[in-house]
């Protein structure tokens, strides 16, 4: 986080505490958060826990788009449209301590405190790059290397702090969802990865940075191939 501006405003005690407009709630494993299509009053920063966004089509097919944990926002589209419906349902898959922020206090903050708003559009265009590797990811990588780069996200690699290490326990049909491809896929590459050393269960899914050879090393021996 930013320093506090000089008004004496600091975004991450904002973010921390109740006050107008806002309130910390606890939120248990499996409960939903809001669901896709009801109306979007409030935005909500995860303080801590895991949360997964999931969409449904018309055809009542559902996919997992996103799973977001510590100091990620969720529900923030309703600040760009008035009235608007939520896209996507907000499920927890940990218990959850999250800090309820209510639309108009949202935007209020945002137009009154530069400090926040700052911290705030970068949240934005982080989440949208992000959203972009997501998608290459899926156009272009294979389903064991597109599996490997969740781990490692859900673990935190590459966030500020210290990586996670071991991630909350997620069933193999929710991986298969986010990557594209079926269970018995990601169940046959979480044993290869386990018999590798890459990943070990300990009380919960313990992931080791060895885990990025496997990105990186596709990536080498495709750069080999072009070369060859």
């Amino acid at each position: 986080m930013r320093p506090a501006h000089k008004s004496g405003f600091h975004p991450e005690t904002f973010l921390a505490k109740a006050g107008l407009g806002r309130a910390i709630i606890e939120v248990p494993k499996k409960k939903v958060i809001f669901s896709q299509g009801e109306p979007g009053d409030a935005v909500f920063y995860i303080q801590k826990g895991k949360v997964k966004l999931t969409v449904v089509s018309e055809r009542g097919k559902e996919a997992t788009v996103a799973l977001l944990g510590a100091e990620d926002f969720i529900g923030e589209d309703c600040v760009a449209a008035i009235q608007g419906l939520r896209m996507a349902t907000a499920s927890a898959i940990t218990d959850c301590t999250l800090l309820r922020i209510e639309r108009k206090q949202m935007l209020r903050v945002l137009h009154q405190q530069h400090a926040f708003s700052d911290v705030f559009v970068s949240y934005l265009l982080a989440r949208n790059a992000r959203i972009q590797e997501d998608l290459v990811d899926q156009l272009f990588n294979s389903s064991e290397k597109r599996l490997a780069r969740t781990l490692l996200l859900l673990a935190n690699f590459g966030k500020n702090g210290k990586p996670e290490t071991v991630i909350p326990k997620i069933g193999q049909e929710v991986l298969a969802e986010m990557i594209g491809t079926t269970r018995s896929r990601v169940n046959f590459f979480m044993n290869r990865f386990r018999r590798l050393g890459f990943i070990h269960y300990n009380g919960g899914l313990q992931v080791h940075s060895s885990l990025l050879n496997v990105i990186l090393l596709d990536d080498a021996s495709s750069r080999a191939h072009r070369h060859g």
